[in-house]
């Protein structure tokens, strides 16, 4: 499916169909666009908790919002988005190993070149921890983009979520002691025929209103 197709014909699932599951090899597709999102110098700062259990959903529905507990209890599957409390040196160092297994560096010097630039930047949005933890943040919302087209592509239907109790989703997955936060979530299935927004057409402020060209 060509992309202009996929951002076209993507829309938000009010409704899922709670007997129609996910493959597995639909799921691994899910987790390959969450692994493979972009992130500013390659940082990662986010962990993703995958629902699929009966027993899981039913963990996380109290710190859903009412008027999303029953897209949690009939998707198939539910993403929560968490970001690092703090990224420290220990993880930046964590990375540059990750990369040099990947064999990202043909030399020594472009390792420590490519670390140089990955702190300075880092520190950069870094002069309070509020202020690192919404840069987090706003590279986690670049891996909720992915996974929103990826998921048009693969033909599985998805509702990103904010509409939830961020402390109470802390609390039950234990994210604290983990050093992270919750930040969105993000059910994934097949729309059921109560989906009313299936069939609704798209609609989009005109191109006048929202570019301008220099």
């Amino acid at each position: 499916m060509n992309i202009l197709d996929v951002v076209q014909s993507r829309k938000t699932c009010k409704a899922f169909d709670a007997t129609k599951p996910l493959s597995k090899a639909q799921i691994e597709g899910i987790k390959t666009l969450l692994r493979y999102a972009p992130s500013s110098v390659n940082s990662q700062p986010w962990h993703f908790f995958l629902i699929e259990s009966e027993a899981a959903k039913a963990r996380i529905k109290p710190a859903m919002m009412e008027a999303n507990q029953a897209k949690v209890m009939d998707a198939p599957l539910t993403v929560v988005f968490a970001v690092s409390n703090h990224l420290d040196d220990a993880a930046l160092l964590h990375i540059a190993d990750q990369e040099d297994q990947d064999q990202r560096y043909p030399t020594p010097e472009n390792r420590a070149a490519n670390e140089q630039g990955r702190k300075f930047f880092v520190d950069l949005n870094s002069k309070t921890r509020e202020m690192q933890n919404h840069w987090c943040e706003r590279q986690a919302y670049i891996a909720l983009g992915t996974l929103l087209l990826g998921a048009e592509a693969l033909g599985i239907n998805a509702t990103p979520i904010e509409g939830y109790f961020p402390e109470k989703m802390d609390e039950v997955l234990n994210l604290q002691e983990k050093n992270l936060h919750s930040i969105v979530v993000v059910t994934l299935g097949f729309s059921s025929k109560e989906d009313y927004n299936a069939t609704l057409p798209k609609s989009r402020l005109p191109e006048d209103e929202i570019f301008t060209a220099l």
